[in-house]
């Protein structure tokens, strides 16, 4: 039975804020009452995700020296941000855009089964006494549920203004989702904790 890992106090400090975040956005996209517009659930459940995304990486800047991981960060932080600030704009706009029941329900079964798959994974990443594998690993959990939670809305009759929106947002997801990867694969194959 392998032993469980003895973290750094610098360590600890970055993984309880982490959950703090964590939390804050679990609910913040779980309890959101429901109206007949799957744009308008939409965008109130995702801000929630949006600003999670800037403080975990807000996070991460305070502890990294590793010059590509606080980059990848401050873009996150960039796009987030941008990504947030048009989808309030469009939220009272996007509202007028009703749905049928049955979309509704098809829509929340997706949406809880992404959000939960997302949440379980995000709650037990693997931990390291390396923040920047931390970071990244919650980080790529973080960006699979938005990039299905997207294509998940997309499948709906949706406000006009919100596709371009969803469209760029899995396209930044996917493009920084794959850096993240290749940033982690480089990380995990240093022989130190970089």
């Amino acid at each position: 039975m392998a032993r469980p890992i003895e973290l750094s106090n610098v360590t600890q400090i970055y993984l309880e804020e982490y959950q703090r975040i964590l939390k804050k956005m679990m609910q913040g996209m779980t309890y959101v009452t429901i109206t007949c517009s799957i744009s308008e659930n939409f965008i109130k459940q995702i801000i929630p995700y949006q600003i999670a995304a800037i403080q975990m990486s807000e996070n991460v800047l305070r502890f990294t020296t590793n010059i590509p991981v606080q980059n990848l960060a401050l873009e996150i932080i960039r796009t987030h941000t941008e990504m947030l600030e048009s989808l309030e704009s469009l939220q009272n706009r996007c509202c007028v855009v009703q749905n049928s029941e049955y979309e509704l329900y098809e829509y929340m079964c997706a949406y809880k089964e992404i959000t939960e798959a997302m949440f379980n994974a995000m709650c037990a990443p693997p931990v390291s006494n390396s923040i920047n594998i931390n970071y990244l690993r919650e980080m790529i959990v973080h960006h699979q549920g938005g990039i299905r939670l997207a294509q998940n809305v997309l499948r709906f009759c949706i406000c006009q203004e919100l596709i371009p929106i969803l469209k760029c947002m899995i396209q930044t997801l996917c493009e920084q989702l794959e850096a993240m990867e290749k940033l982690l694969d480089s990380l995990q194959n240093c022989d130190c904790e970089c």
